[in-house]
This record gives structure tokens, C-alpha cells and sequence, in this order.
């Protein structure tokens, strides 16, 4: 069975989700619970460099993620996402809405 690992990081002015393994319907509740919980008081910055396969599940998380980010004005960055992840969100037709980093120095 695919899994999802989730490595939470604390910063100054953002909370970073480190995930490895797929993104799915099946592995996803975790995630999105973090996801909608923190979004709320802090910038979420989600780390795609390790998944492997992202699925409409997973990009609707990544797209409620940035919705509830400018509802409650906070950033939500995408950081390097790998192929199969930056295809999967380039399929939805929105990647220019996303703000994409490379290193969590690029948080504004």
C-alpha cells in the first residue's frame, strides 16, 4: 500500500510539511488536517521534492491549502515539487496561481 511521511517543521513566521510517498485519497487526512489547521495563524510551506504521485485528492488539499491561505492571509508556497507533482498541479490549468520556492529563505 502507498504511504504518505509527513515531516513537520516549526520556522520563525511558517510551519513546513516535508512529504514523501503519495499523495492521495488513501494517504491524505493527515496532511489536510495540518494543512487546515495551521493556515489559520501561520504561512504553510509544503515541501514536494519526495512524492512520487499526487493525485486530484492531493491537489485539492494543495488548492484549498492556497484558498484558505488568502482567506486568512497567510502565504502557502509550494517548494520544489518534483516532476510528478509539479505535472499533476500543472494539469489543473492553475500552477500560475501557486507561488513556488526553492529554500525556506524565500519566505516573505
Amino acid at each position: 500500500m502507498e504511504q504518505l511521511s509527513i515531516k513537520e517543521k516549526v520556522g520563525t513566521n511558517y510551519v513546513m510539511y516535508e512529504l514523501s510517498g503519495s499523495l492521495n485519497s488513501y494517504t491524505s487526512s493527515e496532511f489536510q488536517e495540518k494543512v487546515y489547521e495551521n493556515i489559520k495563524s501561520t504561512s504553510v510551506v509544503v515541501d514536494l521534492s519526495q512524492i512520487i504521485s499526487i493525485d486530484s485528492t492531493g491537489v485539492g488539499i494543495i488548492m484549498a491549502g492556497f484558498n484558505d491561505g488568502l482567506e486568512y492571509n497567510h502565504k502557502f508556497y509550494l517548494m520544489n515539487p518534483s516532476p510528478s507533482a509539479r505535472t499533476a498541479i500543472e494539469d489543473t490549468g492553475f500552477i500560475s496561481i501557486f507561488e513556488f520556492i526553492h529554500s525556506v529563505t524565500e519566505i516573505v
